[in-house]
């Protein structure tokens, strides 16, 4: 059902999405990670709009991409929550600190599915530098399973003049960068920054895009 309900959403949505936000992708090495995506992995992404979960699953349109989704949009109304759980998504209860959830994306990964995380946890306020700093789950989640993290980063440019863009970043062995000398904790926070620091430099590299845009009108 899961998967036939994506398809449906892929299928009626993508004209829309094309024309309407008209996408341009670009990759940190096409040749290792493109739009198409093999194998178990969690994409992390950052978080501009509530409209970045629709923008990544148009980037992987071969894939369903289980969202691990706050529980305040299941909480909207009901024709959401019937809307979210049509989709896989993975219910994150914030306020009670219960990581039930990473158990869910874990059996989503076991069974060579892909997750899609947005560590930043919910989205900036106005003024707020981006992307704000990092929950660790996606990382624990890798840890655990050994699933590579996919980070991608998109300019949250919707329904305005400027096109969406998406940077799709190399996967990464997240076991590959644990250090046995250093305590589980401190791997955990250390390869977080590094997932992170990876965002930010695609965000640096979206932005001189958009500028060079500029530049050539």
């Amino acid at each position: 059902m899961i998967f036939l309900f994506h398809w449906l959403v892929k299928i009626t949505g993508w004209l829309p999405y094309c024309l309407i936000l008209r996408p341009k992708i670009s990759y940190e090495n096409k040749k290792i990670q493109s739009h198409h995506i093999k194998g178990r992995a969690i994409v992390v992404s950052n978080h501009r709009s509530v409209w970045d979960v629709a923008t990544a699953m148009f980037t992987f349109p071969t894939r369903t991409l289980r969202c691990a989704v706050a529980e305040i949009m299941f909480e909207k109304n009901a024709l959401m929550s019937l809307f979210l759980r049509l989709l896989g998504s993975v219910r994150v209860d914030r306020a009670s600190h219960d990581f039930g959830f990473l158990n869910a994306c874990g059996r989503v990964l076991d069974r060579g599915g892909v997750v899609e995380i947005y560590p930043e946890s919910r989205l900036p306020f106005k003024h707020e530098e981006t992307p704000l700093e990092f929950k660790p789950s996606a990382v624990y989640l890798a840890l655990k399973t050994g699933a590579p993290i996919i980070p991608i980063c998109n300019n949250g440019r919707y329904f305005v003049k400027q096109r969406i863009r998406v940077h799709i970043g190399c996967p990464i062995d997240v076991r590959g960068l644990y250090r046995d000398e250093l305590s589980e904790k401190e791997n955990v926070a250390n390869i977080t920054a590094y997932v992170r620091g990876k965002i930010i430099e695609f965000q640096k590299q979206l932005e001189q895009q958009e500028k060079e845009d500029e530049g050539r009108r």
